[in-house]
Order: structure tokens, then sequence, then C-alpha cells
């Protein structure tokens, strides 16, 4: 399959994926991104909607996929792990074989909670949360260091962060 064919069906593809979203749609995302424990009245107050149509809705959201869970949003600075440190590698293949043991392995790490594969220089982005830079010291040397296929390891620390969120304000209208 040529490029471009392939790109036009990963089009179609997507273009089938996307659920469009009415206002009330919107509303009730809105809701549920700020309060995701809010109960069907609730949900339907904030959307225009009775309880049982904002249950419907949030049902049919969560069947789309677009609801893909619900998950307490914890405060990893309270519970000692202090430090938010984005690593970035570059993998000394980009071979099929290579990127699954690479994977499988971050995977498995105790110490990442985001990876996320990339364009461009470097080939993977991982974020891990550590209790200090000495903490992090520890974890480059038992977890990081000792991944698979690695070429080129760089490390930077955020100093404060700006914005979370989840989802961008301009979906929610």
């Amino acid at each position: 399959m040529g490029y471009l064919t392939h790109v036009f069906r990963a089009n179609i593809q997507q273009d089938e994926e996307n659920m469009k979203l009415d206002r009330a749609d919107r509303k009730l995302l809105r809701a549920l991104v700020t309060n995701g424990r809010a109960t069907q009245q609730e949900l339907g107050d904030a959307a225009g909607l009775s309880p049982s149509a904002a249950a419907r809705r949030q049902k049919a959201l969560e069947d789309a996929g677009i609801v893909r869970g619900y998950r307490a949003d914890v405060n990893l600075r309270k519970l000692g792990l202090g430090a938010t440190v984005m690593v970035t590698i570059t993998l000394d293949s980009q071979s099929e074989e290579a990127m699954g043991a690479f994977e499988a392995a971050v995977a498995e790490s105790p110490s990442i909670i985001r990876c996320h594969l990339m364009s461009g220089r470097n080939d993977y982005l991982l974020v891990v949360r550590a209790a200090s830079i000495e903490d992090y010291e520890i974890i480059h040397r038992q977890e990081i260091a000792r991944l698979p296929r690695v070429a080129r390891i760089e490390t930077a620390f955020a100093l404060r962060e700006v914005v979370n969120r989840t989802v961008p304000p301009r979906l929610l209208g």
C-alpha cells in the first residue's frame, strides 16, 4: 500500500472514530471533567437534561470510548514524589523488535508514569515521578539505564507544573 493510500485510509478511519458532540454532550463532559463523581442529578443540571437523559448520554460517551474511565487525581507530591522528571530516550534502532522490547520493559518499570513514542530527534519521552534528585539518580541507575536498546538518555527536571488538563478546554465549548 502506498503512503498516500495509507494516509487516506487513516483519515477515513479517524473520521469514523470521531463522534460529533452537541452542546449538551459538551456540558456533560465539562461536568464530568470537573467532578468525575457527580451524581446523575448534578450532571443533568449541568447539561440542562433530566437525570435519566444525562445517564443515557454518559453511557453513550462511555460506549463510544470518549469517556475511558474515572480515576482519582492523586497528589503525588503529598505522597512524597515531589520531583517530575522528563526523560528523552533514543534507541539504537527503530526496528519493531527494538521498540517492542523497550516498550515492554517500560510497562514494567515501577517509576515511569507515562511514556510517549515521539517523532523527531528522540524516540520516546518518559515522565518519571521521584522523591528528589537523589531518588531519581537511583531510578536512573536501576531502571532507566537498564532499559533495552537505549542509545541516549537526556533528563530534564520540571521546575513547576503550570497546566495539567485531561481535556483541552476548546473541546468542551
